[in-house]
């Protein structure tokens, strides 16, 4: 389980203070959470924040009760977190099979290899031997990297906007791998995202706006009040009644 406890993010810029995440205190719990909210909210600061690529100005973070917060992003991973990249990372002259074991601790077999690609869609004959470069589409890298984190087993896996900068069929295709994830992993996953089909598969989702948590609950709650809808209206005089 991860948990914030007021966490701020300041950060500046140009000769100026900008404070990007106030107070947040949230519990991820659930087995598939997802945080969404408008651009510029500080959503992908905070999925930063929780793998250690930067370090809050205050507050605190624990992951299954241990204080990770001036823990480093390597520190963290070994801890059991694992991030996705909104744009993931290419590696020249580094093949998948070489990526995979290093992310399993150990060198893989072709059997293991099959596995982990054939999880998310991908045939391992056709892979395993390509390197991690720009002969890859946007939506084979985002398999891949989701392989990876596969192989590494990692008890917390943050996913920053993994629909980004993908084609239709690579997203619906993903939407899929993450179905997938959420059925069989033994850890949690969070994914920050706009997205309705993946908020539609979250057992939580949290709402962040100007860098604050403005609503959280499960899918039932919060998703028909984001998609505007008369559920969202019947919710609310439930609530208030």
């Amino acid at each position: 389980m991860l948990e914030l406890k007021h966490v701020c993010y300041t950060a500046e810029s140009g000769g100026r203070t900008k404070e990007i995440l106030k107070d947040v205190s949230l519990k991820a719990d659930e087995r598939f959470v997802a945080i969404t909210g408008p651009n510029g909210s500080g959503k992908s600061t905070l999925a930063k924040v929780i793998a250690g690529i930067v370090k809050p100005t205050s507050g605190k973070i624990y992951l299954d009760g241990e204080d990770v917060t001036e823990l480093s992003v390597t520190e963290r991973a070994k801890r059991g977190i694992s991030y996705a990249f909104q744009q993931p990372v290419r590696f020249k002259g580094i093949t998948v099979k070489d990526l995979l074991s290093i992310a399993a601790g150990k060198k893989l077999s072709v059997n293991e290899l099959c596995a982990f690609l054939s999880e998310v869609g991908l045939c391992a004959r056709d892979y395993i031997d390509r390197e991690v470069d720009a002969s890859l589409s946007g939506g084979e890298l985002k398999r891949i990297e989701i392989a990876t984190i596969l192989a590494r087993g990692t008890k917390f896996s943050v996913f920053d906007e993994p629909e980004a900068g993908i084609d239709l069929w690579s997203f619906n295709s993903l939407i899929g791998v993450f179905e997938k994830m959420d059925r069989k992993t033994r850890g949690n996953i969070l994914i920050i995202s706009h997205q309705e089909r993946i908020l539609n598969i979250a057992d939580k989702i949290v709402v962040i706006a100007d860098g604050r948590v403005k609503e959280e609950g499960t899918r039932e709650e919060v998703l028909p009040c984001l998609l505007g809808t008369s559920a969202c209206r019947a919710l609310t005089e439930k609530l208030e009644g």
